[in-house]
C-alpha cells in the first residue's frame, strides 16, 4: 500500500508514493527515478512495489515538470533538476522516523539509471547504486552514433527552438511515442508500452518538449561510473535492448570499480525489464540479492 506524500526541491513542490514493508524499523530505503517521460505510477512505481516487499522503505516520484510535481515548462526534461529531485528525495527518507538514513540506496531504470549513477556517485548519503536497463547517456557516444556532422545540425535544430522560446514563443512540444511520423520514442516498442493500457497513469501525457531531446544527446550520466567507488554498483541489463545499448551498460561497469556486479537477463525488448516476466522478477531478484549483501 502507497502512500501520496509531498516534499519540495528548491521552490518545486514534488508528489510521491512512499512505500513502508512491514515489521519493526528503521528500515533500509530506496529511492526510484526512472525512465524518459516515465510517471510514478509506471516503471519505478511496479519496482517500488516489489522492493518494498522484499523489506525496503521505497520512494517512487514524479520528477519536476512531470507528472503530479510542479515545475515549468511541463513535460520538458531537465537533467540538473533531476539530480536536484534526488537529493531532496534523499533528505527526505533520511528524515522519516521509518528508515534507516545510513542505509540508503538509488535505483534507477532505463533514462533513471544514468541519473541514479552519477547521483549516487556525488552524494555521500547514497551507499549504493542499482541500475536497470539503463541508459548510461554521454556526448561522446552520441555523436560518435550521430557522426559529427549530424551531432553538430541536430545542436543547431534545438538552438533555434529554444531562441524562438528565450524571445517569447510558445513552448515546442512533440509526441513522446508513436506509431509512424515524427516522436521522441517512435516505432512500435515504445508505442507498445506507453501507447496501450500497460501503462496507464491519469498524470501521463503523450507529449515532451522538442528542447528535451538537447538534453540527451548534450547530459553527461556516464561519468558517475568514474566517481562511484568505493560505492557497490549493480547493473542488470538485457542481451539485445534496442533502446539503451548493452555496449554502454558495459561501457558502465568497466568504468565501475569493485564492489560491482554486471547480470545479464536473456531479454529481447528493452520494454520486457518495464513489466514483463519473468524479467521483472530476474532483475527483482538479483537486486535484493545485491542490496541484501551491500545495504
Amino acid at each position: 500500500m502507497a502512500d501520496r506524500v509531498e516534499f519540495t526541491a528548491g521552490d518545486v513542490t514534488l508528489v510521491g508514493d512512499l512505500r513502508v514493508p512491514e515489521g519493526e524499523g528503521p528500515h533500509p530505503a530506496l529511492v526510484f527515478t526512472g525512465p524518459f517521460t516515465g510517471v510514478k505510477e509506471q516503471v519505478t512505481g511496479l519496482y517500488a512495489a516489489r522492493l518494498a516487499e522484499a523489506g525496503y522503505v521505497t520512494l517512487a516520484f514524479d520528477h519536476r515538470n512531470f507528472g503530479e510535481s510542479g515545475g515549468l515548462p511541463r513535460r520538458h526534461e531537465d537533467p540538473q533538476g533531476k539530480l536536484q529531485d534526488l537529493r531532496a528525495a534523499v533528505s527526505y527518507l533520511r528524515g522519516l522516523p521509518s528508515v534507516d538514513g545510513e542505509r540508503v540506496g538509488a535505483v534507477g531504470i532505463c533514462l533513471g539509471g544514468g541519473y541514479a549513477l552519477r547521483f549516487a556517485a556525488f552524494d555521500p548519503r547514497v551507499k549504493v547504486f542499482v541500475g536497470i536497463a539503463g541508459a548510461y547517456n554521454n556526448p561522446y557516444a552520441m555523436r560518435a552514433g550521430m557522426s559529427d556532422q549530424g551531432y553538430q545540425e541536430a545542436l543547431a535544430s534545438f538552438s533555434e527552438v529554444l531562441e524562438r522560446q528565450d524571445q517569447g514563443g510558445e513552448v515546442e512540444y512533440l509526441p513522446a511515442v508513436a506509431l509512424s511520423g515524427e516522436a521522441a520514442m517512435p516505432g512500435d516498442e515504445p508505442f507498445a508500452y506507453y501507447g496501450t493500457d500497460r501503462s496507464a497513469a491519469p498524470s501521463w501525457v503523450n507529449e515532451i518538449t522538442r528542447a528535451s531531446i538537447r538534453e540527451l544527446i548534450t547530459m553527461d550520466n556516464m561519468m558517475g561510473a568514474d566517481f562511484l567507488s568505493p560505492k557497490p554498483g549493480l547493473i542488470v541489463h538485457g542481451l539485445v535492448d534496442r533502446f539503451c545499448s548493452p555496449e554502454g551498460a558495459e561501457e558502465a561497469y568497466k568504468r565501475l570499480d569493485e564492489p560491482r556486479k554486471l547480470v545479464w537477463l536473456d531479454a529481447k525488448l528493452h520494454i520486457d525489464l518495464y513489466d514483463t516476466e519473468p524479467y521483472v522478477t530476474q532483475a527483482v531478484t538479483e537486486t535484493t540479492t545485491f542490496l541484501t549483501e551491500h545495504l
